[in-house]
Formats: structure tokens, sequence, C-alpha cells
């Protein structure tokens, strides 16, 4: 007969390897799972950043409106060709219309560096990168979470 000895070896070693290998695989699944803290955190943050660029629309548009030398329909017109001085002198553009625009031009700007500046500062500092880009991917790609994330939105979009 044979010796069994060595396959028995064989057999456990090869089972061996095969659990290592599902426990290493269940580790790395739950480190790619997101925390709810880390979801929550980062719903916070995109509802932030949401609130100061609805703010920074309603700034702009109150802009236009209270001015009086310049209507809403020639401020879409000219800010569209702001920075075409043959366009302006076409379409009659007077130095009080241009100065208007470019202040709004300027303010909206000097607002947008602020929430950039906000974003990455959240994104970094409040979330962390690592968990940020981690939670941007895994919205994407898990729709249970993605549905988790629009309620904790639409919870967060409730109490403002």
């Amino acid at each position: 007969m044979f010796d069994l000895n060595p396959l028995m070896m064989k057999i456990k070693v090869l089972f061996l390897f095969l659990m290592m290998s599902m426990m290493t695989k269940i580790a790395v699944a739950q480190d790619d799972a997101i925390a709810d803290e880390d979801l929550k955190k980062y719903a916070v943050a995109m509802d932030s950043i949401e609130n100061m660029k609805t703010h920074l629309i309603e700034t702009i548009t109150d802009m236009v409106k209270s001015n009086e030398e310049v209507s809403a329909s020639r401020y879409n017109e000219l800010s569209k060709i702001i920075d075409n001085e043959a366009k302006l002198a076409e379409v009659g553009a007077t130095e009080e219309e241009i100065a208007f625009i470019k202040s709004v031009t300027a303010k909206k700007e000097e607002e947008t560096a602020k929430i950039n500046e906000a974003f990455q500062s959240l994104a970094v500092d409040y979330i962390g990168a690592k968990t940020y880009n981690a939670v941007k991917k895994a919205l994407k790609e898990d729709e249970a979470l993605k549905a988790k994330y629009d309620a904790m939105i639409s919870e967060l979009t409730a109490k403002n």
C-alpha cells in the first residue's frame, strides 16, 4: 500500500492556505466598508459646500436684481462677452455696465475661491483625504450606500 501521511500533510497545507486566503479577503472587504460616521461626515461636508454655492448664487442674483442701471437680461448679455472689448463696443456697453459686470465677476471669483478653500479643508481636515476618496468612490459603486447617503442629505437639507 502507500503512505497517507505526505498526502494528508499536503491537504492540510492546502486547507490552511485557503483559509488564510479567505480571511485576508474578509479583512480587506471589512477595510473597504464605509463607516456610517465617515459617510455622515462626507454628507455634512457636501451639504455645507452646496449651501455655500446656493448662497453665492443668491448673492449674485441680488446684486443683479438690485442694480437699477443694468437689467438682468442686459447683465446676462454682457457677462458672456465681458472680456471681448470689440463685442462690448458692438453692443454699446457703457462704462457703468462694464464696471458693474466686472464687480459681479470679481465677487463671484472671490466667493468661488472661498468655496474651493472650504472644500479642500473639509475634504482633507474634517473627513480625511483617504476617507473622502474612498467614500466618493464607494458612492459610485454601491447603490445601498448611495441610498443611505441620499437619505442623510435629505435629512440635512430639511434641517437647513
